[in-house]
């Protein structure tokens, strides 16, 4: 309980000060910055060849041929944003390589005419990592792989944070003004894994160490859950608001709505789980409807193990009969031709 209290009163403290006032955008220049951008439809993106952050960054298992291909594959469809996760662990073992990989990244992404949307730190999946090889993944295992960044250990001790600033300055000035990059999105879901309030004053000095920076892209972190605590963080702390919804259409709309009462663009960086009645002909024209951009979770089927349900294994592996995320194969083939066509019509892609 202490701790709580300790984070609740230091949030609320940094809140009010005008340095951070200072360093947000005005609810004019973020509505300038968003009338300059087209409707964005896309997806979460890892390559099939990665079971999580670190397999896709490091020097020994960075793919571009097999990322050029499947962004190929997203951009035939008409999407035109990709969000993709970083880690502080593939920075710290090679700071240099780490950013030449990621301007090397982005080049391949503006070949396809697809901007991104970087996401700095993650709360989710196994508190543990390591660099060097990876884990294969467990069969029928949504995500069997996929690590927090930071690890267990440094997000619970701030004298571990130094370097975590060091990598946030680094990475964000590294990028600062490249046009490649849609925003920053400083941390994913906050509090997951239990850590509730106990990620509290993390989220706070990421978003201090970007304002350090400050880059010319809009800074962010997504609305995922119902601790009013960080929720209050994040709608006072972000250039553009982002949030993430895996609900029927019902409940999207109601979201929707409630966020654009802040004034400010609005974009969905997760949705999109069939098993939940949460689908692309269902939920993009309610997207579209209210200019609501949209980055569904998944894109090619692969080593994330995806296509599962979160809380739903299939330990023999075997497909299953609905996909839970995700939109092709690995051969580039469509899960189902009727969703990527309808992706294609709303996004008015002609071929």
């Amino acid at each position: 309980m202490k701790k709580i209290v300790v984070a609740f009163v230091f949030a609320l403290s940094l809140l009010n000060s005008t340095a951070q006032e200072s360093n947000i955008w005005t609810k004019e220049k973020a509505n300038q910055w968003g009338a300059m951008q087209p409707w964005y439809v896309g997806g979460n993106f890892l390559p099939s060849t990665a079971i999580n952050q670190l397999e896709m960054w490091q020097a020994e298992s960075f793919d571009p041929v097999t990322i050029s291909r499947e962004l190929g594959w997203a951009s035939s469809i008409g999407m035109n944003v990709m969000r993709v996760y970083l880690h502080d662990i593939a920075w710290q073992v090679d700071p240099q390589g780490f950013k030449k990989r990621m301007n090397d990244f982005l080049g391949i992404a503006d070949k396809h005419k697809i901007k991104i949307l970087f996401t700095v730190f993650d709360d989710c999946w196994n508190p543990d990592a390591s660099p060097g090889k990876q884990p294969d993944p467990k069969p029928g295992i949504h995500n069997s792989g996929w690590v927090r960044s930071p690890t267990i250990s440094v997000h619970n001790n701030p004298l571990k944070w130094q370097y975590l600033e060091a990598y946030v300055k680094d990475v964000i000035s590294y990028f600062k003004d490249d046009k490649r990059i849609l925003m920053w999105d400083l941390y994913n879901e906050p509090g997951n894994n239990n850590y509730e309030n106990g990620s509290v004053e993390l989220l706070q000095r990421v978003f201090e160490w970007a304002w350090f920076v400050r880059p010319s892209q809009p800074l962010t972190c997504a609305v995922w859950s119902q601790n009013e605590v960080i929720n209050q963080l994040i709608l006072r702390s972000s250039d553009i608001i982002t949030f993430h919804n895996y609900d029927e259409l019902t409940a999207l709309e109601k979201q929707i709505l409630s966020l654009k009462n802040y004034g400010r663009p609005v974009l969905c960086s997760e949705y999109m789980a069939r098993t939940r009645n949460s689908k692309f002909q269902t939920h993009l024209p309610l997207f579209k409807k209210y200019n609501v951009s949209a980055i569904n979770w998944g894109l090619v089927a692969g080593k994330s193990n995806t296509i599962y349900q979160w809380d739903t294994p299939m330990p023999d592996g075997s497909e299953p009969a609905v996909w839970f995320h995700d939109v092709f194969r690995k051969d580039g083939s469509p899960y189902k031709k009727e969703e990527v066509d309808f992706i294609k019509s709303i996004t008015a892609r002609k071929k």
